[in-house]
């Protein structure tokens, strides 16, 4: 069996940082041996040079929103302005142009350390709703995208069927819908998985989805075995026009149909009843936090401690890519809940990791990632302890200094199935992630 060595000057497993430790990785791409108390480099072994973690997991993405970085922050506004100008950005996207951007995204995601993504996938048809000649050309440009920058992508294909409880889909959203859940669900099962790639469900959010038709995506997904995620009680705006259609929170709804679950993930989780809390907690459903974008948008700061305590598993998502750094999710998740509660220390640094690591994967459907261990995929991502940032803390406090000092800009190396995707801060795939982002952003301003 032919292997590949690793040196990791420093590793974190999970509960401690270790020193010196050998990494061997199969020819499938799967961590075959982990030895520690390797003072030096074998011979012929890959140096890493920091602190290697397991891959960072990126569990809410919505690729295309990365278009707007800088061009909504000008000015003030509310969540519902900046979905305006979403729209206008959505409205450009064609299967090609999908593709050169999220190729872009992804290997800037890559660059930060992101070894898999879960991309929140609503953009299904042209404009005006008419399907392309493959109804999933536009799941195809971003599994293709993926496959392009080197990370394995979750493709949370997304059912989008309403403007807001049982109302038409507006001229924007036309190109959301598949008509009903049925429809979807026929569109969907043609997808299918590749090495790098799992297809998983999502609904997009109580308001898009009507509610006798939120059990037919639950049961696409139920009979895969497959992941779901949803937008949840992001904005109290969506908890009133719930309880006025409904006369019951969007989380009460949706456990009313059968939606929560654990394989099932809330994005955001923001404005919940302690009723909420507790069936979310109850049934084993995550909460996928996204801190950069809910303080972007001014969305709010969610329960996440109540919600851990509760029983439900915490990932991390840069969601709208105001930032993509996931080391700044975990901080922000962290710091947040310092401000609100004027406490400190709610989390610790490993169990802010694994939120960003062996949570975010699962919530992803790969429960065999984000963990330093043999057998499990050979997914890994190295942080420079000797930055700016991150100089002079002692090497036993790693985790805390890549959670409370380190940035994305501090990722040195990225390994995806034992590939070198990011060496020395270089994308080996994508030779110039600024300008492959700025010309295919700059293609849906034409």
């Amino acid at each position: 069996m032919s292997l590949t060595t690793y040196w990791l000057e420093h590793a974190w497993l999970g509960t401690h940082v270790e020193p010196g430790v050998a990494l061997d990785v199969s020819a499938e791409g799967r961590i075959a041996a982990l030895r520690t108390g390797v003072a030096t480099p074998p011979p012929g072994a890959e140096v890493l040079r920091g602190l290697t973690l397991p891959g960072l997991a990126n569990a809410h993405s919505h690729a295309f929103h990365r278009a707007l970085r800088g061009a909504v922050q000008v000015g003030s506004g509310t969540f519902w302005t900046w979905r305006e100008l979403m729209y206008r950005a959505a409205q450009n996207l064609t299967p090609d142009t999908y593709f050169a951007l999220a190729r872009a995204v992804y290997a800037e995601m890559a660059l930060a350390g992101i070894t898999n993504v879960g991309e929140f996938h609503y953009v299904h048809h042209a404009p005006g709703g008419t399907p392309y000649a493959d109804p999933n050309a536009m799941g195809e440009a971003l599994i293709e995208a993926a496959a392009a920058a080197g990370i394995r992508i979750t493709l949370l294909d997304t059912a989008y069927l309403s403007s807001g409880f049982g109302e038409a889909p507006n001229a924007h959203q036309q190109r959301f819908s598949d008509g009903s859940a049925d429809a979807w669900a026929e569109r969907v099962s043609a997808l299918k998985p590749r090495a790098h790639a799992l297809i998983g469900a999502a609904v997009h959010s109580v308001r898009a989805v009507p509610a006798d038709q939120l059990a037919t995506v639950a049961r696409w997904a139920e009979e895969r075995r497959a992941p779901l995620h949803v937008h949840l009680s992001e904005q109290t705006a969506e908890n009133d026009a719930c309880q006025a259609a409904h006369g019951r929170t969007p989380t009460q709804l949706l456990a009313d149909h059968g939606v929560l679950g654990p394989r099932t993930t809330g994005v955001h989780n923001t404005h919940l009843t302690d009723a909420d809390i507790a069936l979310l907690g109850g049934t084993g459903t995550g909460t996928c936090m996204c801190p950069t974008t809910e303080r972007d948008l001014a969305d709010g700061i969610g329960p996440a401690t109540r919600l851990q305590q509760a029983g439900s598993p915490l990932s991390l998502g840069s969601d709208s890519h105001a930032v993509i750094d996931l080391l700044e999710e975990a901080r922000a998740m962290e710091l947040n809940e310092r401000l609100r509660s004027r406490t400190r220390g709610h989390w610790t640094a490993n169990v802010l990791l694994t939120a960003a690591t062996g949570d975010g994967h699962a919530s992803l459907g790969l429960v065999d990632a984000g963990r330093l261990e043999a057998g499990a995929l050979a997914d890994f991502t190295t942080v420079a302890l000797d930055s700016v940032r991150t100089a002079g803390p002692l090497p036993r406090l790693g985790a805390e200094t890549a959670v409370f000092a380190a940035t994305a800009a501090d990722v040195r190396h990225t390994v995806v199935a034992g590939r070198h995707i990011v060496r020395d801060g270089h994308h080996t795939l994508v030779a110039d992630v600024p300008s492959a982002l700025a010309e295919s952003i700059a293609a849906l301003r034409s």
